[in-house]
């Protein structure tokens, strides 16, 4: 975690300090298809991302792996294999074929993603410890506000808004946080980039 330190989305966040409708964001046929683009690509590795392979039977295949600046992976008997933008699944698929190209009969590959330190997401205003955060797979709006230290006496909870920026566009999105707290509304799922603002009461 670090503490914030980019103006710009303060500018950017300048306009947030009354919660807008819920009916200010539509589910359009088009944000529909660029909400499921951006779950897809949610889970793709980027530099500095940590996950571990584990081969079935063979231990020395077996290991931890951090994602270089260059997109790639130096693994065992296949050398430098690039797996920047990939999905963990894609990540098993190329180190499938390559083992099996020459080294392993029909392997067995699993890998799971530990670190996504590629991806952030950003807590703001009335809460503890305003900052940036390491996403992480399934991260849901509670969950991050948690992590920024739960909110300050003076936040409204329920007025709580989620900015997200996808293909250029910046849409706001109203979450009741303390609605979802108390079981009464759905939790939010975030996705990578996310920008979280926790207004103050006007009480």
């Amino acid at each position: 975690m670090h503490h914030w330190k980019v103006p710009f989305l303060l500018v950017l966040l300048s306009g947030l300090g009354c919660a807008p409708s819920a009916s200010s964001f539509q589910h359009s046929p088009e944000s529909i298809a660029m909400e499921d683009a951006l779950k897809a690509s949610a889970g793709s590795l980027g530099p500095g991302d940590v996950f571990e392979v584990r081969v079935y039977n063979e231990a020395n295949l077996t290991g931890i792996y951090r994602v270089a600046p260059e997109g790639t992976i130096d693994f065992p008997l296949v050398g430098p294999v690039r797996v920047i933008g990939l999905s963990p699944n894609a990540v098993e698929a190329v180190l499938r074929d390559a083992l099996q190209a020459g080294y392993i009969r029909n392997p067995h590959v699993t890998v799971y993603v530990k670190e996504y330190n590629s991806k952030k997401i950003f807590v703001l205003g009335e809460v503890h410890r305003p900052g940036t955060f390491v996403f992480q797979d399934n991260m849901s709006v509670v969950q991050a506000i948690t992590m920024a230290g739960g909110f300050r006496p003076a936040a409204f909870k329920d007025g709580t808004i989620v900015t997200r920026i996808a293909q250029g566009q910046e849409r706001r999105i109203p979450v009741p946080v303390a609605s979802i707290s108390s079981g009464r509304a759905s939790n939010f799922m975030l996705l990578p980039g996310d920008i979280i603002f926790v207004p103050e009461s006007v009480l």
